[in-house]
């Protein structure tokens, strides 16, 4: 069973992400599911008379714009990280949160690493499926290496010069 950091905790992994070329028939009624955005935007209606819980994971070249008028749909969004290199969903996470007041859980997936972490949640994520080599235990010291923040960010929106005032 696959293990993920969740709220600064490591839990054992409850939800089945599913590949991106996983057909509607495939899917099982009670089981809590991510889904890909093309499947969700495909069968969006039958997905949430389904028993289990929903939730949605959008590829680095997917926007999240196509998502934002369901987001009360949605008990986890899971934004793909193709490369440890590509920081695009880190915007879309920070904008999940400020803009559009996503609440639920907001899962980093993919080349997850621990080096991303601190910053990861900065942006607004709550949750990291690390990748498969990589030991979340160790992941885990990352969120204690800073003890003050300078810029202002979704988890903390006040900048340091004004906390100071």
């Amino acid at each position: 069973m696959q293990r993920i950091i969740k709220n600064g905790q490591i839990v054992d992994e409850s939800w089945h992400v599913l590949p991106k070329e996983t057909t509607f028939e495939e899917l099982s009624n009670c089981d809590d599911l991510i889904v890909p955005l093309s499947l969700w935007l495909e069968h969006g209606r039958a997905l949430k008379a389904r028993d289990g819980g929903l939730g949605v994971w959008l590829d680095a070249e997917e926007e999240i714009e196509s998502i934002v008028d369901s987001l009360d749909d949605f008990q986890v969004i899971a934004l793909n990280f193709p490369a440890f290199t590509d920081g695009r969903h880190s915007s879309s996470a920070y904008l999940l949160r400020t803009r559009y007041g996503f609440q639920g859980e907001l899962r980093a997936i993919g080349d997850v690493l621990r080096d991303q972490l601190w910053a990861l949640k900065r942006c607004g994520f709550d949750a990291f499926a690390l990748r498969e080599d990589k030991d979340p235990e160790d992941a885990l010291k990352a969120f204690e290496e800073f003890s003050e923040v300078y810029q202002a960010s979704s988890d903390q929106p006040v900048p340091l010069f004004r906390r100071r005032a």
